[in-house]
Formats: structure tokens, C-alpha cells, sequence
């Protein structure tokens, strides 16, 4: 018998009722299927013939659905032929095989009153849309919308998986952290749609290089994760990481535009350095950090003597924005003398923080956490202003005029605020530019050159002088002498330490010294805590040094005292003496 509608297939002496409910099944478009107790159909609506496409008449419902799914409407047909006529229909999800796909479908089976051998009215309503929606939104949630790879929360669960594979099978495994050098310059210069389309064929070259058993993610920005498991070995990851290395070095054609980058690649391994998803994923962008700041281009796996600030730094970090509340921060003074007489004609601005149960801690420790989290800007603008404002009690003090030297951050030097700080610090104060000697290292200023030769300028504006501190020890390139509005040149102390026995750090002294006297600069040697270094350095024509011979890092009020009594180290409280600048 053809099944093509309730209707035809059903006896012209079924009841008016049930003939009325299957019009109206039919009307409304659903897959509709009347089923005897023992789950063969005897009818079915058009939706339902055209969703299975064959003989529908004594063929058991469950056979036309998925094998998955078919335990699952046996037992729901069991529970409904059970029940009474009336009853709160059973509900099951099954998926109906209609030719190369499956479609999903949600069965509601009711017992009815049908005079017939087919009591159980089973009626479908296709759920593909929402379940289409659905895989949706689980693919977003797991996966990068612009590359389509995994993204951390899948691959979190990726290497939670492979670590419990590991377990069993007691075999490693890697991952590793891939970041692109050279990146921000695409976006800056290109524009995010260039950038987006680098990332996009980045992301197609990496996944291309690796094996289906491995996982590349992307975790933000420009780093991509893969983990490789099974790979643990040295030439293993030797092999993988130099194929991924080659992937990104062939140049990409965008748009026009012919862009060379490179990849710098951090290794983790399991068990070796870490036991669980996150430390393993921090400890390989610990090792790519490395790799970026030795030279990039290249793969480091992770060593212990890589890894940055101790754990408890993060605590620091909190107890550092409570220290800003309540004012637990300091600025100590440390004399510059002139090297003939001792007299002295500046301080350097040294910032300290004297915690109510670490007691003073190192600036060695707070000063890159500042700088990393911004509040470098914050505490830099304080020191700033409050050392112009200690200058002219110092100067009221000595009865002549001296100079303050405040050091600037290289974050402080790239806010767009800078200026209005330093402005704001000369107005508040009311000391004169030239009173003002602003210390920048040589890395910052040379990170982007541009830049600061614009700033420069307008800080040699204002009258404030620029001092380049740790001279020799940066990048060291003689053009930005020329190139730059520089007033002072700082001896880095490691060149000072091992004189005058030292031959090398003598001449790279005297160096120094005829170059600033043929450029007109001034030179102030830092670190000098013996007689004899700085009688050498007087006899080179060192005009200015610093130290601890000459005075340590003192509080206000005892460089004040220093200044009416030209007495230095002999006044500085014990508690003070240990902490170095």
C-alpha cells in the first residue's frame, strides 16, 4: 500500500474525530506517523513520506532512524504504548536518515483513542535549525572567529586530554607557544584588514604543517599554540619547530603588498616541566618571550633560569596599588659632586618603597612590575613633580643653585601624557627647565626613533637637559648623539667598578670622556665607592661622579643636611645604608 498521506492509507470507517486530527497534522506540515503498540507504521503524512522516501506502510519506525538514536525511541515507544489514552505525551530527539544526511527531530508519542491497530500518534517537528544554531554557538564559544582555529577554552580541554593519554601511555609530549615577529608593524603600517588577512594565512600555513593528531589554537593577537602529542624528544620538536619556523618565513602576498615575518617559537614539555594545562601553556611563553628577546627568529625551550618575577610578585603587585593609597613610597636623593672638590651640584631622584611588613623593597623588584602594569605612569608623574618641588628647598638650603636628575621610565616616555606631566611639574613647582635633567636610557630612545626625537625636542624646549643613563650598555649607536638634543652622557657603573686596574673599562672610559668633550657633553660616572676610582677618573677629566663614596641614596631631609654641612654616607640612618639604588 502507498503511503503518501494519513488519509489514504487509512479505512474509510475510521471515526470523523480522527480523521479531522489527521487533516489537521497533515495541514501543519509536521512529520506525522500512526504506529501500532508493536512500532510498525501504518500511516504517515506527506512530510513523513517525503522525509524517508520509501514504503512506509509495516516498516518499524525505529529502523528509519539513526542506530544511535534507536534505543533511545524503542524505549520511548514502550513508555507511550504503556501509558493510558491522554496521558502527557513521551518526548525523544531522533535523527531520521533522509538520504546523505541525518535530520534531527523532535518525537512526541501519545497514546489516542484510534479504534485501530495503530493507537500511538507520533508526531516530528524538524529541529535542524536550532540544532544548526546550536553548533553555532558551541563552535563560537570554542573556537577564533578569524581564523577558525581552536581557541583557549578548546584548547585547554585539547590538553587536558592528551595529558590524560600521556598518563596511560607514559609517552610526552609538547607545546608550544608561536608568536610572529614583526606583526605590529603590518597593523600600524598596513592597517587591521592587512593584518587580519596575515593572521588568517599564518594561521592556514601552521595547521598545513602539523599532523591531525595535533592542535594548533589561537590563544590572542598574534601567538598561536599547537600541541604535539606523542612529540617529546629533542630531534622530535627540533623537526616540528623548524617546519614551523619555514612556514612563516616564505613571504605573504596581500592585497599588493609583499610582507616578510618571522616566528619566534616557545617549547614546553610534559612531564618534564609541567603537569597540567595551564602551567605547561605559561612555561612555553615563558621560553618564547626568551626567544624574542635573544633575538627572535629562533626556538628556546623552557629552562628554569628563563622564568621572569618569582610567583609571589602577583601579591606584590596588589600590595603595590595599596602602597599608592597610603603613601608608601619615597624618593630618596643621591648627591652628583663635582669629582675635584666634592662639592655637590645635583641629586639623581631615586624612588623607594618602604612596606609596612616586607620593609624596603627592591626597586629591582617593583620597578618592572610597575612598569608592566601602568602604574609606572601614575608613580612616575609623583616623582616627577615632587622632586622639581624638592630642588628649591635644596637650593634654599645651599644658598646656589643646583639641578635635580629624575629618571623616566620607557612607558613614561611613550605616553601621549608626558609632556603635560613635565609642564604640569616645572608650573607646580616653579623651577626653571635648566634645573631639570630628565635620564633616558638608551633602549627606550631607540625602540622608535621618530618618536623620540619629536619628544626630545620639546623636553630640550622646555629647558629641561637629557641625559642618556647607562651609556654603553644599550644599543650604543653614535648617531643618536648627533641625531638627539643630548645635554649628559652616564658612565654605567659596570664600567667603573674594576677601575683604574681594569684596561679595558679604562679605555672604554676615556673614550667616553673625548667624545663628550669633542660633542660638548657632560659626563657623570655612576658607581664610584673607592678613593682610587675617582682619583682615574678625576685624572681622565671626569668633571662629575656618583656613588657611594660620595654620598648614598639619602631621604630629604638628610641631604639636606648634607648640603648645610658637606657631610655625606656619615649621616645616612644604618637602615638605609643597605638599600642600593
Amino acid at each position: 500500500m502507498h503511503t503518501s498521506s494519513i488519509a489514504a492509507i487509512q479505512p474509510e470507517s475510521r471515526k470523523p474525530a480522527l480523521m479531522l486530527l489527521d487533516s489537521l497534522l497533515e495541514a501543519a506540515g509536521d512529520a506525522v506517523f500512526r504506529v501500532t503498540l508493536g512500532g510498525q507504521v501504518r500511516a504517515a503524512s506527506r512530510r513523513a513520506q517525503l522525509l524517508t522516501g520509501v514504503e512506509l506502510d509495516g516498516r518499524p519506525l525505529v529502523a528509519m532512524v539513526h542506530d544511535i538514536d534507536q534505543p533511545a525511541l524503542r524505549a520511548a515507544l514502550a513508555t507511550a504504548g504503556g501509558a493510558h489514552a491522554g496521558s502527557e505525551p513521551v518526548v525523544v530527539e531522533a535523527r531520521f536518515r533522509n538520504g546523505e544526511r541525518d535530520v534531527w527531530f523532535e518525537l512526541r508519542l501519545a497514546l489516542v483513542a484510534s479504534g485501530d491497530d495503530a493507537p500511538l500518534l507520533v508526531v516530528g517537528r524538524d529541529m535542524s535549525a536550532q540544532h544548526a544554531t546550536e553548533e553555532r554557538l558551541r563552535h563560537m564559544a570554542t573556537h577564533d572567529a578569524l581564523t577558525e582555529l581552536p581557541n583557549r577554552v578548546l584548547l585547554s580541554d585539547r590538553i587536558r586530554m592528551v595529558i590524560a593519554n600521556a598518563r596511560r601511555s607514559g609517552q610526552g609530549f609538547a607545546v608550544t607557544t608561536i608568536g610572529l615577529d614583526g606583526f605590529k608593524k603590518v597593523n600600524d603600517g598596513l592597517g587591521h584588514a592587512v593584518g587580519d588577512a596575515v593572521l588568517r594565512m599564518a594561521a592556514s600555513r601552521l595547521r598545513r604543517t602539523l599532523r591531525d593528531s595535533d592542535t594548533l589554537a589561537r590563544v590572542g593577537g598574534d601567538e598561536f599554540v599547537a600541541v604535539l602529542p606523542g612529540s617529546s624528544s629533542e630531534a622530535q620538536i627540533k623537526l616540528v619547530t623548524g617546519r614551523l619556523m619555514a612556514a612563516l618565513q616564505s613571504p605573504f602576498e596581500i592585497d599588493g603588498h609583499t610582507i616578510y615575518l618571522a616566528g619566534s617559537i616557545g617549547v614546553a614539555t610534559y612531564p618534564d616541566h609541567a603537569e597540567d594545562e595551564v602551567r605547561l601553556v605559561t612555561l612555553a611563553d615563558t621560553a618564547m618571550s626568551r626567544a624574542k628577546e635573544t633575538g627572535k627568529a629562533r626556538t628556546v625551550t623552557y629552562s628554569p633560569r628563563d622564568a621572569g618575577p618569582p610567583e609571589h610578585d602577583i601579591s606584590l603587585e596588589a600590595a603595590m596599588f595599596n602602597a599608592v593609597r597610603e603613601g608608601e613610597f619615597q624618593l630618596y636623593y643621591q648627591p652628583i659632586v663635582d669629582a675635584a672638590n666634592r662639592t655637590i651640584e645635583g641629586f639623581e631622584t631615586l624612588m623607594r618603597w618602604k612596606h609596612p611588613t616586607l620593609g624596603m623593597v627592591s626597586p629591582a623588584r617593583f620597578i618592572p612590575i610597575a612598569e608592566t602594569n601602568g602604574l609606572i605612569n601614575l608613580l612616575g608623574a609623583w616623582a616627577l613633580k615632587a622632586a622639581c618641588m624638592q630642588i628649591r628647598q635644596f637650593e634654599e638650603v645651599a644658598g646656589r643653585e643646583l639641578y635635580i636628575s629624575v629618571n623616566i621610565s620607557p612607558r613614561q616616555f611613550r605616553s601621549d601624557k608626558f609632556l603635560t606631566v613635565l609642564d604640569d611639574a616645572l608650573a607646580l613647582s616653579g623651577t626653571p627647565g635648566r634645573n631639570l635633567v630628565l635620564e633616558i636610557t638608551e633602549g627606550t630612545l631607540m625602540v622608535d626613533p621618530v618618536h623620540a626625537e619629536s619628544v626630545l625636542g620639546k623636553m630640550a624646549e622646555r629647558g629641561a637637559r637629557i641625559a642618556i643613563d647607562d651609556f654603553g650598555t644599550g644599543y650604543s649607536s653614535l648617531a643618536y648623539l648627533k641625531r638627539f638634543p643630548i645635554s649628559v652622557l652616564k658612565v654605567d657603573r659596570a664600567f667603573v667598578k674594576d677601575l683604574p686596574g681594569a684596561e679595558k673599562d679604562a679605555a672604554i672610559c676615556k673614550a667616553v670622556l673625548d667624545l663628550a668633550k669633542h660633542l660638548d657633553l657632560s659626563v657623570v660616572a655612576e658607581g664610584v665607592e673607592t678613593e682610587a676610582q675617582l682619583a682615574f677618573l678625576d685624572s681622565l677629566g671626569c668633571q662629575y661622579v656618583q656613588g657611594y663614596l660620595t654620598g648614598k641614596p639619602m631621604p630629604a631631609h638628610v641631604a639636606m643636611t648634607a648640603l648645610k654641612e658637606d657631610l655625606y654616607t656619615e649621616l645616612l640612618p644604618a637602615d638605609f645604608r643597605a638599600v642600593k639604588p
